[in-house]
């Protein structure tokens, strides 16, 4: 398969958290008849993973072929029943780098794969950052997410359902050593009705940059505004340059960052590079309703993004991602709308009096952890141990062995053990 390009003449709609994506999805999966395809970073066994399971098996009871792959590090504690119920109704069920605890704790800790993706009837795709669980529903209380996915309809759904195919087949991938093809941004279609959409991933061997290569080139081309809303910031210093850049020529840039964060140790990374961007004209706002979970970003009027990477070394160095790159002024209109509600509303803005100006020593200091921080998950993804491996789920059998990482027996495929 060749690398996608840009597609013309597409749907697209924005859903903004589970109780937009899970009713589209799951309706969906509801009226599908040929096939259901799904990629998940998370899949907890609550009320939304009952939902999902509910809805799989009655598809695959209807004949309906279906394939779903979670990331063993993000859904660690899935019961062998639930599991084997789903793989008992017809649903290829896979395991992405599922691995043993050792001494209680689990070892899985890198090369996750981190897409949230559906493709249902070769139709329609939802690509985003919400996973299935509970706190992405306002009714988890204080500490449910604030995140955000697309629904798209068109000739990239056919990208995105090759990609994924490609994937759950665990098709090799070139090795490291060949020569890669040189990245070029592709040029803007004519225009036409209907949106222009980019499907674009990220792995560890063909397209360990591509994202960040799309969002440096969209910065540095910008001309009136950048809007960005990100769970975890802490890019590198390319991607930070280009804010500055970009700020101090004129560009109106903002920057909607976590205020009440689900990991307190990225508010601290991302505070670290506060004062290095306002000093440039940048505007940072803290989103302080909830924790936020956004992978979102516009630039001018036409060019937006939603997706699962965030701009943090997980993201950029190691994870597997999946983003759409749009255009459409339409999608970015309303995008903006939103994005700018969410300043007015539930964000506090971060001035330099509030900035901490470190001394000399904390520059020092702060400059070697950035660069630990940043560069740490690509050096720990050398480690043999950390490569990806689908395990796949059979139905349960009484003398099964448990597969690494599951709540209960399991049996694995012949071709894993």
């Amino acid at each position: 398969m060749s690398d996608p390009a840009w597609r013309d003449s597409n749907k697209v709609e924005l859903l903004i958290n589970g109780e937009s994506f899970f009713p589209s999805v799951f309706d969906a999966i509801r009226g599908a008849r040929e096939e259901v395809l799904i990629e998940t970073f998370i899949l907890f066994e609550d009320k939304v993973g009952l939902e999902l399971h509910e809805v799989l098996v009655d598809a695959g009871k209807r004949g309906v072929r279906i394939n779903l792959m979670v990331d063993g590090y993000g859904s660690p504690d899935l019961s062998a029943q639930y599991l084997s119920e789903l793989s008992a109704a017809g649903v290829q069920v896979q395991v992405f780098g599922a691995r043993p605890k050792l001494l209680g704790m689990r070892t899985n800790l890198f090369r996750r794969l981190h897409r949230k993706l559906v493709v249902v009837d070769a139709t329609d795709a939802w690509v985003g950052g919400i996973n299935y669980s509970h706190d992405h529903l306002r009714d988890f209380g204080p500490e449910g997410k604030q995140d955000y996915a697309v629904k798209v309809r068109g000739p990239v759904v056919d990208d995105i359902r090759s990609f994924m195919l490609r994937a759950m087949a665990g098709k090799p991938a070139r090795r490291w050593w060949r020569r890669r093809a040189r990245w070029a941004p592709d040029p803007a279609l004519p225009q036409s009705e209907g949106a222009q959409v980019l499907f674009v991933t990220r792995d560890n061997v063909n397209h360990r940059d591509d994202i960040e290569k799309h969002y440096r080139a969209v910065i540095r081309s910008a001309n009136r505004e950048v809007m960005l809303a990100n769970a975890y910031f802490f890019p590198g210093y390319r991607v930070l340059r280009e804010f500055r850049n970009a700020a101090r020529r004129g560009v109106r840039v903002r920057l909607i960052l976590q205020g009440q964060p689900d990991k307190k140790i990225m508010r601290w990374a991302a505070m670290s590079l506060y004062d290095y961007l306002l000093r440039a004209g940048v505007e940072i706002y803290e989103y302080v309703e909830r924790p936020l979970h956004a992978k979102i970003a516009l630039a001018d009027e036409e060019w937006s993004t939603v997706g699962s990477s965030n701009l943090d070394p997980l993201s950029l160095a190691l994870n597997l991602e999946a983003n759409l790159m749009i255009r459409d002024r339409s999608f970015n209109a309303g995008l903006r709308e939103h994005m700018e509600w969410l300043i007015d509303e539930h964000c506090q803005r971060i001035v330099s009096e509030h900035a901490h100006r470190p001394l000399i020593w904390q520059r020092v200091i702060t400059f070697f952890v950035f660069h630990f921080l940043r560069h740490f998950p690509a050096w720990a993804g050398w480690f043999p141990a950390h490569a990806g491996k689908l395990t796949k789920i059979e139905p349960l059998r009484s003398e099964a062995p448990d597969w690494p990482g599951a709540n209960g027996n399991v049996a694995l495929s012949p071709r894993e053990k």
